[in-house]
């Protein structure tokens, strides 16, 4: 176990330092700079390249790499270039709220995508249909579950304006709307990247032959199919819930969702370059650490299937 759970600990370390360059180099592209944004482009060229002195941000970029780097190994992520404050400090403030919203989202998707998977797989017209609703961009599925759920039934609010800091559950009613945005689509893209293989154990002998016995459907699943699934089934789910963390970006921006998805819009829109490269960084940490756990979750299964069939 312990082989294992290192190897993939250090391809896990080595991809998120290497995804920390990524995302440090695309902030550097972003056009403009907060000593820009802080003037309003009222400032004159000293007094731009004073504030960025001030900042920091006329140092070189190896160097202001280095000193990120160091500072989030410390626990450090910096301070706002607009505000002055903690990223650290505004990351918390918004993080509950994307977690309960990715929670109820992943919470929907997870046996909406097994379902769906189930149908796909037994029926080969139907994993086509379930990679073109996959293919659906996040924000139409918004728009159309706005405008059937508050426009036409009026049943839920169109925006979902909670107060920085408010708990996300006093206020349910305002998490229907993203929630279903999320997981809709993340449900979609992971039946379609499962209905493979539950179509090829589908039509292996001692499952067709239970089927064609009669057993009922869901133990026919449980018991034959689910094992057999299981490692490529965590994979997925483990992208799937990391890139719910993601797409919040958009769901929250359409319903004006004060989450961390709102934070990274608003900080580029600011060129907030340690809150971008902050909240960016913390979203590919998460992906990448559901992957590792379930890497390890997968082999250890795969590990003890062979055990019981040796």
């Amino acid at each position: 176990m312990f082989p294992l759970l290192i190897r993939h600990t250090t391809r896990a370390t080595l991809l998120l330092l290497g995804v920390s360059l990524l995302v440090f180099a695309a902030t550097t592209l972003l056009p403009g700079d907060a000593a820009q944004t802080r003037t309003g482009g009222r400032a004159s060229d000293e007094q731009l390249a004073e504030l960025r002195r001030a900042l920091g941000l006329d140092e070189p970029l190896w160097t202001r790499y280095a000193r990120w780097l160091g500072g989030l190994l410390r626990g450090d992520a910096g301070h706002s270039l607009v505000s002055g404050r903690p990223v650290a400090e505004l990351i918390g403030e918004r993080l509950p709220a994307t977690l309960v919203l990715t929670g109820c989202a992943l919470a929907l998707a997870v046996p909406l995508a097994l379902t769906v998977a189930w149908w796909a797989g037994g029926a080969p017209w139907a994993a086509g249909v379930v990679t073109a609703v996959a293919a659906v961009p996040q924000v139409v599925v918004a728009g159309v579950l706005v405008a059937l759920f508050s426009g036409l039934l009026g049943w839920l609010p169109q925006v979902s304006l909670l107060p920085v800091g408010r708990p996300a559950w006093a206020q349910p009613e305002l998490l229907v709307l993203p929630a279903l945005s999320l997981a809709l689509p993340a449900a979609a893209f992971a039946a379609a990247l499962l209905a493979g293989a539950v179509a090829d154990a589908r039509r292996l002998p001692h499952v067709e032959d239970a089927e064609l016995r009669g057993v009922p459907r869901w133990r026919v699943a449980v018991r034959h199919v689910l094992p057999l699934v299981f490692a490529p089934a965590l994979r997925i789910l483990a992208v799937v819930g990391g890139g719910l963390l993601s797409a919040t970006t958009v769901v929250e921006t359409v319903f004006g969702y004060r989450g961390l998805g709102e934070l990274l819009v608003g900080s580029v829109a600011g060129r907030d370059v340690p809150a971008v490269q902050a909240v960016a960084l913390l979203g590919a940490g998460v992906v990448l650490a559901g992957l590792l756990l379930a890497d390890v979750a997968a082999g250890l299964a795969d590990r003890g299937r062979r055990d019981a069939t040796a």
